[in-house]
């Protein structure tokens, strides 16, 4: 699974499609690409602050998200988009946390992906970490492993924060609006701000597995590259959460 910031490698000639071609490369015809790719054109996160009949024309006209032709999101960088679009790529068909697979894996990856609980068991990242992938992180900032939201989700600890949330999908060849609910991994599924304060918590996660030897790292371009073992990193990840908050959403650290 790559995560890529190509503003940090420098000059690559070629651009996203060359960083592709680089890691297929390096994969060789046995192995298989992974992108997280989201939706850059998904309604609003805030559709309910909108008055009622702004509302009511994303409810009924927002066409239904499909992962052919909707592009993955731009936070995301190039990469996921240059995939998504490959030749023989396919997609495991979450809007949200949908991700682009090429390989003789894609199959298995993108076999289904529950609406609901998009991160936890029975999903295309839980089925990474069974198939024992690494995760290569590319000039990319480290609050870009998207492995530590499934390590939220496993992670045995009651009064994790959800959210719920709307988009456009197709059921039956019909479009439906579907409520979808998750943990919220925008601010985190626990309340990591009274630990780590400002400080982001996939980057403190991502960087205490690194200290514990679960990753190492290395220079890149202009920037710097990470290598984990995806089992290693939910491991870590399950174990310092469970740790820290042991009583879940409703510790109380005074």
């Amino acid at each position: 699974m790559a995560h890529c910031r190509m503003s940090a490698l420098g000059r690559v000639v070629g651009g996203a499609e060359t960083v592709v071609r680089s890691l297929l490369d390096v994969l060789g015809s046995e192995g298989t690409l992974v992108a997280y790719t989201g939706w850059q054109d998904a309604p609003p996160d805030d559709l309910g602050a909108l008055d009622e009949g702004e509302r009511r024309i994303y409810i009924e006209e927002h066409p239904a998200y499909d992962p052919r032709v909707a592009l993955s999101s731009r936070d995301h960088g190039r990469i996921p988009e240059a995939l998504r679009t490959w030749p023989g790529a396919r997609h495991s068909g979450h809007p949200e946390a949908g991700v682009a697979v090429l390989g003789p894996l894609a199959e298995t990856l993108t076999g289904s992906h529950p609406y609901d609980d998009a991160y936890g068991a029975g999903t295309p990242y839980a089925r990474l970490v069974d198939l024992g992938a690494q995760i290569v992180v590319l000039g990319a900032p480290l609050d870009t492993v998207t492995l530590v939201h499934h390590a939220e989700a496993v992670a045995e600890v009651p009064g994790k924060r959800r959210v719920s949330y709307g988009m456009p999908v197709n059921v039956g060849g019909g479009r439906v609006w579907r409520s979808f609910s998750d943990i919220d991994t925008s601010r985190g599924a626990l309340p990591y701000e009274r630990v780590l304060g400002e400080q982001d918590y996939v980057e403190h996660v991502a960087r205490s597995a690194l200290a514990a030897g679960r990753g190492k790292g290395g220079p890149l371009g202009e920037g710097t590259a990470y290598l984990f073992d995806a089992r290693g990193l939910v491991e870590h990840a399950v174990g310092w959460i469970e740790r820290t908050f042991p009583s879940g959403g409703s510790t109380d650290f005074g």
